[in-house]
């Protein structure tokens, strides 16, 4: 599955799917109906094919600009993207936290990107940060649909006690885990499938972690490494819906169910679902990064956070699985820092914790064109 032909959502079908199976009425009919907004978007953008390739091609000279710019647009609860513009560049802040939530976060997403890497947007050529709010009415998710951001509400329509998700703006790490699979998308393009699509999650929720832990000047002993902080209801026993620093225990829940993500290639999933597991299974190279972080220290989008970068943008292919990751960031480690340095180490030290051994030869080709014959995209064999 090629990143073009994916809606990129927050919140993963897992969860979705213990709400239909644990949950009340209510909430068991909104899960239902957000798997199929979800599912209706996938196909559209399936469907558009190669005409959405061309269109963000033939669009890129209207899209650029000089510098930061956001427009931020409410759906008003549709469907029709992007809406009507309230609020442009440099505007005042308005009355609607959604509105300025989604602005100021991706004005945030962008400093970081340009700040720390001298990236010039999510195309590192101007791209201007379109994003809409009020997204359809008990819209659990958010998503990055190839051009822009998408934000629902959460589940507002709901009664009290039995809402589960706060709006997705409130999260400033959601917001950045969702561009960044705009960044992905204009660099390493990771197939969004089995390990490649895991990795994809993966650097999603690296660089969304990073951007909060920017914005609030923390090293990487202090942050959290929490995704999704805030993102619950106080009706849900979690504080996310991802840890990197101990992946599995982000929430255990009556009605979401227990975080399903390993942290160690002894247990990860092999499962046709979801891709291949891509919300799942990312929780391993989230671990591997989380401990290159702690190992060197600081501020972890300068160093640890620049080898992941440098790797993204100039070494990862969108067939890259775990190993290749780990061979990767270790040759992006030694490019930035020398063979043989601390931060090199570290990350040796990394994808060992979890698993991985530097050096390893790849064995993707097979496992990956098993999972796309699982999951119908290669016919069977004869």
């Amino acid at each position: 599955m090629h990143v073009l032909d994916s809606v990129f959502c927050i919140t993963p079908p897992h969860m979705l799917d213990q709400i239909i199976l644990n949950g009340t009425p209510a909430q068991r009919n909104s899960a239902q109906r957000n798997i199929a907004v979800s599912a209706g978007l996938r196909a559209h953008r399936s469907a558009m094919g190669g005409k959405l390739t061309s269109r963000l091609t033939s669009s890129l000279a209207a899209a650029v600009s000089a510098g930061k710019q956001r427009t931020i647009y409410d759906a008003r609860q549709g469907s029709q993207l992007p809406g009507t513009k309230v609020r442009g560049e440099g505007d005042p802040a308005s009355t609607d936290p959604a509105v300025d939530e989604a602005y100021d976060g991706s004005g945030i997403t962008y400093d970081l990107y340009s700040d720390i890497y001298g990236r010039n947007s999510i195309d590192n050529n101007g791209l201007r940060l379109n994003s809409t709010v009020h997204y359809q009415k008990g819209y659990d998710n958010a998503f990055w649909d190839g051009q822009q951001m998408v934000y629902g509400d959460g589940d507002e329509d709901l009664p009290a006690d039995q809402r589960l998700f706060n709006r997705f703006t409130a999260a400033l790490d959601v917001i950045a885990h969702e561009l960044t699979h705009g960044v992905t998308q204009y660099e390493a393009n990771l197939n969004y499938v089995s390990q490649a699509g895991a990795l994809n999650e993966s650097m999603s929720d690296v660089f969304g972690s990073l951007v909060k832990q920017y914005q609030r000047g923390q090293t990487a002993d202090d942050a959290d490494w929490i995704i999704g902080e805030g993102l619950f209801t106080p009706n849900v026993n979690g504080v996310g819906i991802r840890s990197m620093k101990s992946p599995g225990s982000a929430y255990d829940d009556p009605v979401l169910g227990k975080d399903p993500q390993p942290m160690h290639m002894d247990h990860y999933v092999n499962t046709v679902e979801d891709n291949g597991g891509v919300h799942i299974n990312s929780g391993i190279p989230n671990h591997a990064f989380y401990i290159v972080a702690r190992e060197i220290g600081g501020f972890a989008w300068e160093k640890a956070g620049a080898i992941w970068y440098r790797a993204l943008t100039e070494k990862l292919k969108p067939t890259s699985n775990f190993t290749d990751a780990a061979n990767l960031t270790y040759e992006a480690a030694a490019d930035l820092f020398g063979s043989g340095s601390l931060e090199h180490k570290a990350v040796q030290s990394g994808w060992a914790g979890v698993g991985i051994t530097v050096g390893a030869p790849s064995t993707n080709e097979g496992c990956l064109k098993a999972t796309l014959r699982a999951l119908g995209f290669l016919p069977d064999r004869k």
